[in-house]
């Protein structure tokens, strides 16, 4: 297999199986599954047991004690097997060449980051219906969808690079190697946001990653819900990040391994 693809979801069935339908319809099909579950729903549990998998896959839960997102993914990056990991939201629906796009670009050292769209409810809705939906009308006129520049796919994209500023944990892959190499992910992150993207981000280019944009070639569509973060947790998110960075602790020591 060329890569794992590991999906983090959190009891929203709805949209991991609108997530599942669209990685039918990927150009690069050599890939594992696995569904990083924050939590061990009955209900995701049947579903995952009764949906029609064509790739190999794994389900891992935990105990439901609150955000350990983090957790989480360090028993995902164990559990694969492959050398490269793409992560993804259980709610980001995938062009036909994401996955085709992560893989081409797959090297020990680099970073891949891509961006999404962020989808209103009607076209959320839509789309989670299968749906074949014709964005652009809604998307050119906004209606609340937001980062509308990321929804355009464009193969020149690979000659003319727009920049990522910072990762976005639902849209990145690495090597596993590189990973292990720093402790995975911080599990003193038990707040939403920061921990799975710009600590990872920061840490592996600490370490001498460098970032390679995948904008407008390994696009994304996210589907409408409330943010599960807010400016509070953020801020503390962020305290605890700046303080590890003025350790230079770019192996965190609550990884995956307990040091």
């Amino acid at each position: 297999m060329k890569a794992t693809l590991i999906i983090s979801v959190y009891k929203n069935i709805t949209a991991l199986e609108a997530v599942l339908n669209s990685l039918r319809r990927q150009t690069e099909q050599e890939i594992e599954v696995i569904i990083s579950e924050d939590g061990q729903s009955k209900e995701m549990a049947s579903f995952v047991k009764s949906y029609p998998f064509i790739w190999p896959m794994q389900h891992l839960t935990q105990e439901d004690e609150g955000w350990q997102k983090e957790k989480a993914l360090n028993r995902a990056i164990l559990a694969a097997k492959s050398d490269w990991l793409i992560f993804i939201d259980g709610d980001c629906v995938l062009h036909p060449r994401f996955i085709e796009w992560h893989v081409r670009y797959k090297q020990p050292g680099v970073i891949l980051a891509g961006k999404r769209v962020k989808l209103n409810a009607a076209l959320s809705e839509r789309m989670i219906a299968g749906e074949q939906v014709c964005l652009w009308p809604y998307l050119f006129a906004r209606r609340g969808c937001r980062y509308v520049e990321e929804a355009f796919y464009c193969g020149l994209a690979r000659w003319v690079r727009r920049p990522v500023k910072h990762l976005v944990g639902s849209n990145m892959s690495m090597s596993k190697q590189d990973l292990m190499a720093i402790n995975g992910f911080d599990e003193n992150y038990t707040l939403p946001a920061t921990g799975e993207d710009y600590d990872i981000e920061w840490r592996l280019m600490a370490k001498g990653c460098q970032m390679v944009s995948l904008r407008n070639l390994a696009v994304q569509y996210h589907l409408y819900h409330k943010e599960n973060w807010d400016k509070i947790s953020q801020a503390k998110n962020m305290d605890y990040c700046r303080q590890q960075q003025q350790k230079n602790a770019i192996v965190c020591t609550n990884g995956i391994v307990k040091r």
